[in-house]
């Protein structure tokens, strides 16, 4: 575990910058945005929403945390506290939200609650990480409570784990379970938005990227290194046919995060563009300004950024829908090359062996 001197040693010798009346505009992930549009428009999500918001047992909730975790005070984690303060003043956040440490070995902390945010941090993520990496956490957390995530993310909890118990909702499972997987789809996105407050927050980006690796790599910073870590990103994205890439939605459905590698790719890719200077420049959207901003702007940037992610993307499924976008043939006619294999391939095409048809691997994700 790292010591208290060699902690203060990797904190940036600076002041941080802050952001007065920050929008979460600012940092918002236009995938984030748009699965959230998506969700609201999801039939018979506004009966759960408006069910779960009257019958959650919040109180029971923060009064558990209360009885059985450790408050974050001047008293008890302070190292915690002041960081939670910095975030909070950093991001302009009024109302520094209650936080806990609760006993659990499995790195992990989120935001939760209806009326009000509380952030969990788990014993397991406060012991791996050294003061920068938590500082980023902790302003990852602060961005779920500025964007007002902690709503949708505590029902996303309650639906997982209590989904055989919810029949008295006037809806069949599969209504439900469409509505978990759309929650599941926002929450991941979601993370890549609150990544972005995080560097804000903590303003260091290889603390970031350090936190992410020990995430996915446990505390063996001296065993890995943060370029070989983006370049599996790289890899991840780009490898296989278009088998691999159904196999990759497969995979990732279940998921609450997305997975490590995309994580640290797409926020290293956010902290070398020109709207992240920009912030830390003091020209970012403000609050005072969200009613007026105009929903179809809102969705013109999701869809231009979808259209970009396609045009640019590595993997084998997302250049197929960008060839067909482009008029570069039939559906049919291409996926069935893909799968088989046929066709010349000579450009583009399948790069793995037709008879190389074994199926996915154990190693899993």
């Amino acid at each position: 575990m790292t010591s208290s001197h060699e902690s203060q040693d990797r904190v940036p010798s600076r002041q941080r910058k802050r952001f007065p009346g920050i929008s979460s505009r600012a940092y918002e992930h236009p995938a984030d945005r748009s699965a959230l549009v998506a969700l609201r428009k999801l039939s018979g999500f506004d009966t759960v929403f408006k069910a779960l918001s009257g019958l959650l047992p919040e109180r029971s909730l923060r009064l558990l945390f209360l009885s059985d975790s450790v408050r974050v005070s001047d008293a008890q984690f302070a190292h915690l506290n002041d960081m939670l303060r910095d975030a909070c003043y950093i991001l302009d956040l009024e109302k520094v939200p209650p936080m806990y440490v609760t006993q659990d070995p499995k790195p992990n902390a989120m935001c939760i609650g209806l009326d009000e945010p509380i952030i969990v941090l788990t014993t397991g993520l406060v012991e791996l990480l050294d003061e920068e990496e938590m500082r980023a956490v902790v302003g990852h957390e602060v961005g779920h409570a500025l964007s007002g995530h902690a709503v949708y993310r505590t029902i996303l909890l309650f639906l997982t784990n209590l989904a055989l118990k919810v029949a008295w909702i006037p809806l069949g499972n599969v209504a439900i379970m469409a509505i978990v997987t759309a929650l599941r789809e926002w929450f991941r996105k979601s993370e890549l938005s609150a990544d972005r407050a995080g560097l804000l927050a903590g303003q260091d980006i290889q603390a970031s990227m350090r936190g992410l690796m020990k995430i996915a790599g446990g505390n063996h910073l001296h065993e890995m290194n943060v370029d070989a870590f983006l370049a599996q990103a790289d890899e991840y994205e780009k490898s296989g046919d278009l088998r691999d890439s159904v196999l990759k939605i497969l995979n990732v459905l279940p998921r609450s995060h997305p997975f490590t590698t995309v994580r640290a790719a797409e926020l290293k890719k956010w902290s070398e563009t020109r709207d992240y200077q920009r912030i830390m420049d003091g020209h970012y959207p403000r609050r005072d300004e969200d009613k007026d901003t105009s929903v179809t702007d809102s969705f013109k940037e999701s869809a231009s950024h979808y259209a970009d992610s396609v045009r640019n993307s590595k993997d084998p499924l997302m250049k197929l829908v960008g060839d067909i976008a482009g008029g570069a043939g039939d559906l049919g006619g291409k996926l069935r090359d893909k799968f088989t294999g046929a066709g010349s391939g000579a450009k583009g095409g399948a790069t793995e062996n037709p008879e190389d048809s074994q199926g996915p691997s154990a190693e899993g994700s």
